[in-house]
């Protein structure tokens, strides 16, 4: 998410400045590579670059190609076959096995549905949505069709005038059955093996920050680092400052019962419980036990956890424990306020993508499902 924020930014810059420029996206790949389908670059016509589409070994190549795709004015679809054990012939060793598939596509700033316009509708709120792009690697000599449709919400934004009918039947069709939390690339065989690239764009993972002490401004920082949306909420005005925590989104002051009527929470929400203060974070706990939130991270001892959960089971308030993470964190042997914050941030994002955060050597099969 913080890439494609980042695109969106070059984009209005080379916008204004009148530069002309191409987006690179990841639409399949085939086997290991180092960035999965979804992955985007930006580039303009002198060659700046936003965003990656590998570990910097494709980057080169794909920067010719895309000046070629801004002088010509016509999408294109490159293929590295990155299986082939002479892989010099990019430059460098790809250190990959596997075969990526780059659909590059001129930008028109006047067009108000291009690729990247519709990113920007997509992240503008935080509503679930999917963008589908659609190429043949068939015909990869061909101009593709590209990235011409957002579904969010129940509206359609985009082009799906250039979606034959039965195609875009076959699209609708595969939507009712996807999981939310994948990406998916179709291939309609019957449809002259076209295929689309049908990704799912969620909101930013939104950390609710409770504790402005020393201990959570390493968090907020590698909060930001990662993209992730930070709301600070504290009841000691002269700690939860944006001196302090000046990455926060937004900064909430006040009591226990003041401050969670200002939270805005969804399914991609964590609370962090980090005051310190038992009673402030038991007024919380008892606002927060209402609320669907996919995890709830207490700091300290389990026996903490344990109280607050007493204290809401005597007031007939019953608790999700499912959700509830304490002592928060991987066992990753953190020490310090700066190991624990990675160790906190680790387990939320595990928990998130519905993963065990175990050891990638110890999994069978791919890294990426």
């Amino acid at each position: 998410m913080k890439e494609f924020k980042a695109i969106i930014e070059a984009y209005e810059q080379y916008k204004v400045a009148g530069k002309n420029t191409a987006l690179a996206t990841v639409v399949q790949v085939d086997g290991s590579a180092y960035r999965r389908p979804g992955a985007r670059m930006l580039v303009s016509e002198d060659g700046e670059l936003t965003g990656a589409i590998s570990g910097g070994c494709l980057e080169g190549d794909a920067l010719r190609k895309a000046q070629t795709v801004i002088f010509q004015q016509k999408s294109m679809l490159v293929t590295y076959d990155t299986t082939d054990e002479d892989d010099q012939k990019f430059g460098v060793g790809l250190g990959c096995n596997g075969i990526i598939h780059v659909l590059i596509e001129p930008i028109d700033y006047q067009n108000t549905i291009n690729p990247i316009e519709l990113l920007k509708i997509a992240l503008q709120d935080r509503v679930f949505s999917r963008l589908l792009t659609v190429f043949s690697v068939k015909y990869s000599k061909q101009e593709q069709i590209g990235t011409k449709i957002l579904l969010k919400g129940n509206h359609v934004f985009g082009d799906e005038d250039k979606l034959e009918t039965p195609l875009w039947e076959k699209i609708q069709d595969e939507l009712k059955t996807m999981d939310t939390n994948h990406h998916k690339i179709r291939k309609y065989e019957s449809l002259d093996d076209i295929q689309v690239f049908i990704e799912s764009i969620k909101p930013t993972i939104r950390i609710l920050l409770f504790g402005a002490g020393n201990d959570t401004i390493p968090l907020a920082k590698m909060a930001d680092i990662l993209g992730l949306e930070v709301i600070l909420i504290d009841g000691r005005k002269n700690l939860a400052t944006p001196t302090r925590f000046p990455s926060a989104l937004k900064i909430i002051t006040g009591s226990g019962e003041e401050v969670v009527e200002h939270l805005e929470t969804d399914e991609h929400s964590a609370a962090l419980l980090m005051t310190h203060n038992f009673e402030y974070e038991a007024l919380v706990m008892e606002e927060l036990s209402k609320l669907d939130l996919p995890y709830l991270g207490i700091l300290g001892p389990k026996k903490k956890s344990q109280k607050l959960i007493e204290r809401l089971a005597k007031k007939g308030i019953p608790v999700n424990q499912a959700t509830i993470y304490s002592p928060m964190g991987l066992d990753i042997g953190a020490e310090g306020s700066e190991e624990i914050a990675l160790s906190i941030l680790a387990e939320v994002k595990a928990v998130l993508a519905k993963k065990q955060g175990t050891f990638l050597r110890n999994k069978k099969g791919p890294i990426h499902d």
